[in-house]
């Protein structure tokens, strides 16, 4: 399929939100592929996370890390009508945005107070650059700025109205709603990346998007500043998603 008749969707999430279920759901349809994280290896390969990273040296060696060409093979040919790219927002490091105005961008965010207990569970001394937050804000300028589409979405609103967020979705992209987008079989997909192992044990025991459920969880006193940091940049988020 020519690159003109295809429809491109690029998630810009941070990490401990629910990128990889929305990845699922998308590749339940049949007129889409998805892709999970290619530039997760261009931005190992070009900053100290793979220091800390569990299984950066494995996942180095599966994958190409030069993110120029990365992005030429997300803006090249495929096969379906409609490809799914599955992106860590900080993952976008150092390299050309212009594509950006050819794409359907969606940024992810999600409740610090959800996602920085989370993410701690695996690196311990999470920093602004790992979760996110900040780089979602200086992406969404940057994408207003440069004319491209752009929609901000909470994970909340997603997992309180499965159904009724994707067909909005759906809708903002121009493509159609598939039912089948609420489920999915158990277990690990072909499409993930090789550091599923680490990071994906709650998708892969879900079959659909797993009911929203507040919770109350204590920050612990070394992750207070990184949350009120957060909480400045969530706003905006949130402030722009519901414009």
């Amino acid at each position: 399929m020519s690159s003109d008749n295809c429809k491109r969707i690029c998630l810009w999430s941070g990490p401990r939100n629910i990128s990889t279920a929305l990845m699922y759901s998308f590749a339940q349809r049949p007129d889409t592929l998805v892709f999970d994280e290619p530039l997760y290896g261009h931005y190992l390969k070009n900053t100290k996370a793979k220091e800390y990273h569990p299984g950066a040296d494995e996942v180095l060696a599966s994958m190409e890390t030069d993110g120029e060409k990365v992005i030429q093979m997300m803006m090249g040919n495929h096969s379906k009508e409609v490809v799914f790219f599955k992106n860590m927002c900080h993952h976008l490091l150092n390299l050309k945005t212009s594509f950006m105005r050819s794409v359907y961008n969606v940024i992810l965010t999600r409740d610090p107070a959800e996602v920085i207990p989370s993410f701690a569970k695996e690196i311990e001394n999470p920093s602004m650059i790992d979760i996110g937050f900040e780089t979602q804000v200086n992406l969404l300028n940057l994408l207003q700025e440069m004319g491209a589409d752009v929609l901000v979405i909470d994970s909340n609103t997603i997992l309180k109205d499965p159904e009724q967020e994707l067909r909005k979705l759906c809708k903002n992209t121009g493509i159609p709603f598939y039912n089948e987008m609420l489920s999915w079989e158990k277990g690990a997909r072909p499409e993930d990346g090789i550091w599923a192992k680490y990071w994906y044990k709650n998708v892969h025991n879900s079959n659909g998007f797993q009911p929203y459920v507040a919770k109350n969880v204590e920050l612990e006193n070394r992750l207070i500043p990184l949350y009120d940091a957060s909480m400045f940049f969530y706003e905006k988020l949130i402030a722009s998603s519901k414009v």
